[in-house]
């Protein structure tokens, strides 16, 4: 399971840099978003995946009984979902202005438009 999921973010990873390094502000977008969700599945995949009971004490219990999950893997997860989510949202009202500006999303036609 753990090597599936490093493939499968090695994938992303590959496909988000080829992205960003395109000419159209969108690839570039559409890149970041890529990083994201392989930077997700990465610390999914540190976190080891396995079968263990949810980390909650039981009543009069000392502590928690092995086998049991690690939550930081999942909350930095969720607190990176929602950040990407924000930087998304950003770039995507960006790229709409520079759109509406300058009438193109290509990098090398940006560089070159009247200001």
């Amino acid at each position: 399971m753990e090597a599936s999921l490093a493939l499968v973010a090695a994938a992303l990873y590959a496909a988000g840099i080829f992205l960003l390094l395109r000419r159209s502000l969108v690839k570039i977008v559409l890149g970041l978003s890529l990083l994201g969700h392989a930077a997700n599945l990465l610390i999914l995949g540190a976190g080891r995946i396995g079968q263990a009971a949810a980390p909650i004490v039981p009543p009069g219990a000392q502590g928690l009984e092995p086998p049991f999950a690690d939550p930081v893997p999942q909350a930095l997860i969720l607190t990176a979902i929602v950040i990407g989510f924000g930087v998304q949202a950003f770039a995507i009202v960006l790229l709409r202005q520079v759109h509406a500006r300058t009438g193109t999303d290509d990098l090398d036609e940006l560089d070159t438009t009247e200001r």
